[in-house]
């Protein structure tokens, strides 16, 4: 099953998906239901009741017609991993533990839905507006200490994530801050699938396309953390609970295409690595879930805008 959020009306909505193009609106065919896909896994019958509400029906609403938001509108944490693909880590030269996960946080600000758009700064602010694909994990059930053997017990689900990145801006400081969190600078999308019909993520790839050409390409076996350790590891701390968002980290850049003469990016002179700028697409793609798609647009002149 694969359910997403979206805005219509002005309002905020939970869809189904039924086809390529089709949708069952929840609040049409379960409107008891809460109106966040939040709210509705914070209820323990809540997804049990979005299946009864679904069974047997095609979707009488199309795709096009709707503004997608972020899969989860309101998380109340997102945590996002930094060296977490073998890959990565190689092309950096950077050093992490082997042991504990490297994580940090983002704001709900920093992310919009499939086909909203992101914000490039202004180059006078930041010229490094990398792409990131990652899959994402949704907790659907809470819980503290989590063993390994039960961590898929509380996921209710996986989406797409473009957790793009101020790389001028990481630099200032050791935990990464603000370079993770500018405004509309990552997305997640375009909807969340169940984790009975998606499987086991180690089988499926993360494929990052920017203007169609690829240039992340790996398999999500490469994670030196897979996910069952990240629950266990966050549980440990806090207690998990539903609507938190899980980004996994993204993997290394794939080589220049024939014929490209491309300069290696950023700090670490990475070969292959292309920043995001204005008019651009980028695409992520994990096999088996779907397709996450942005246009890059400037954002404003860094000029005083009082609030």
């Amino acid at each position: 099953m694969r359910l997403f959020s979206y805005t219509s009306g002005g309002n905020a909505h939970v869809g189904v998906i039924t086809g390529d193009d089709s949708f069952i609106a929840l609040d049409e065919a379960a409107p008891d239901l809460p109106h966040s896909l939040r709210g509705i896994l914070e209820k323990k019958d809540g997804m049990a009741r979005v299946r009864d509400a679904v069974a047997g029906k095609t979707g009488g609403r199309s795709l096009r017609d709707v503004e997608f938001l972020p899969v989860i509108v309101d998380p109340q944490v997102t945590w996002a991993l930094a060296l977490n693909f073998k890959t990565h880590i190689e092309e950096t030269g950077l050093t992490t533990s082997r042991e504990f996960p490297h994580l940090f946080m983002r704001q709900p600000s920093s992310i919009v839905g499939h086909r909203r758009p992101l914000l490039a700064p202004p180059t006078d602010v930041a010229k490094e507006f990398s792409y990131e694909g990652e899959l994402a994990v949704i907790i659907g059930k809470g819980g503290r200490h989590v063993p390994l053997e039960k961590a898929f017990e509380h996921i209710a689900g996986f989406t797409v994530c473009n957790e793009g990145s101020i790389r001028d801006y990481q630099r200032h400081n050791r935990n990464f801050g603000l370079g993770k969190n500018f405004e509309q600078s990552g997305s997640t999308g375009p909807w969340m699938m169940t984790t009975e019909e998606f499987g086991d993520p180690q089988a499926q790839r993360v494929i990052t396309r920017l203007n169609g050409i690829e240039r992340q390409n790996a398999p999500l076996s490469d994670m030196l953390f897979p996910v069952e350790r990240l629950i266990q590891y966050l549980s440990s701390g806090y207690n998990l609970r539903p609507g938190d968002v899980i980004m996994m980290g993204t993997p290394g850049a794939l080589p220049p295409h024939p014929g490209e003469n491309l300069t290696p990016s950023g700090r670490h002179k990475i070969l292959g690595q292309v920043n995001m700028k204005p008019g651009d697409r980028v695409e992520v793609e994990i096999t088996g879930l779907g397709v996450l798609a942005n246009n890059i647009v400037a954002d404003e002149p860094a000029t005083y805008r009082p609030g």
